[in-house]
């Protein structure tokens, strides 16, 4: 059985997510407590008490996300005994992608945590610069979509529409900018969409419209030292697993501006040979995800402190 950790993103997120981790395991509340002390605030008390507002906000939820995949990482590790031979790959979706990264060893907590905490930040900004917004599109092929957004955005340039995130088969979410995708998202409709909805998001992610964002981020990216991941990271940006540290840097780097290919990677796992999937983080996202798109294989997932006991042998 090959087995593939998948790491949630942002949507996931969830008032009282990892209390219960931090009220029963000493290594959650050392690292929470540490990246306490990174931040500057308490990112604990958001996750533990909310309110839901102030979670939701990207510059917060980012970090939040991170610190309980990789706290629940660490747990299994030590709780499971946990190695890389445990598992053969990781994939993270979007800001999931740090924590995958995390666990396959490519950079330290302190070190992904910074990257994410700024990453958050910069998203947040860019949405008041840039004002954008996102839809999920559902029941319409991925080309028809494509298709679609290239009309709005010939009609529209310099304003853009683009496919940010494939998610699953007929599952597709669009970015861009606010006022033009609100104005045209009726013609996915007329093209045949089951449903178009716009998301709760505070800007338009994996776009153009988040080009200053990446400037930015790429200087803090290219600051860090990547190692060679241990086992191989199935990347958003090509969909295909890498463990060179210095591609894993350069397709980081092209992230936050481009598509998140989750649907070709969820293929390309199955061509792999990959049956097994264990969603560490908050929800049950990409469990769901995992069974729109793929067949005959097994899903479970990783949140609370009592989910542990179903991985002991």
């Amino acid at each position: 059985m090959k087995t593939s950790l998948l790491f949630p993103g942002q949507g996931s997120q969830y008032v009282g997510m990892g209390l219960d981790l931090y009220n029963n395991s000493p290594i959650a509340k050392e690292m929470f407590d540490h990246a306490n002390a990174v931040l500057g605030y308490s990112i604990s008390k958001i996750c533990f008490e909310g309110p839901i507002e102030t979670l939701k906000e990207t510059r917060y939820t980012q970090p939040a996300l991170f610190v309980h995949s990789a706290i629940l990482f660490e747990m299994m590790k030590e709780k499971l005994g946990f190695t890389p031979t445990s598992f053969s790959a990781t994939a993270g979706h979007s800001v999931g992608e740090y924590a995958a990264l995390y666990a396959a060893g490519v950079f330290s907590f302190e070190e992904g945590l910074k990257l994410v905490s700024l990453r958050g930040e910069l998203m947040f900004n860019s949405g008041i610069e840039r004002p954008g917004t996102m839809f999920a599109v559902i029941g319409l092929a991925d080309e028809k979509v494509e298709e679609v957004c290239r009309e709005i955005t010939n009609a529209n340039a310099p304003e853009v529409v683009v496919p940010a995130n494939y998610n699953s088969p007929g599952q597709l979410v669009v970015s861009g900018s606010r006022d033009v995708l609100r104005e045209n998202a009726q013609k996915f409709k007329d093209a045949g969409a089951r449903m178009v909805k716009e998301l709760v998001v505070s800007g338009a992610f994996h776009s153009p419209l988040l080009e200053s964002s990446s400037e930015k981020l790429n200087l803090a990216i290219n600051a860090v030292d990547f190692q060679n991941a241990v086992v191989p990271v199935y990347l958003n940006v090509t969909s295909k697993p890498e463990q060179n540290g210095a591609v894993i840097k350069e397709k980081l780097i092209a992230q936050l501006t481009s598509p998140v290919l989750w649907s070709q990677s969820m293929q390309n796992f199955a061509a792999d040979g990959f049956n097994n999937f264990i969603e560490i983080g908050a929800g049950n996202v990409l469990q769901g995800l995992t069974k729109r798109t793929l067949e005959n294989v097994e899903i479970s997932g990783a949140d609370k402190f009592e989910d542990l006991e179903k991985f002991k042998n």
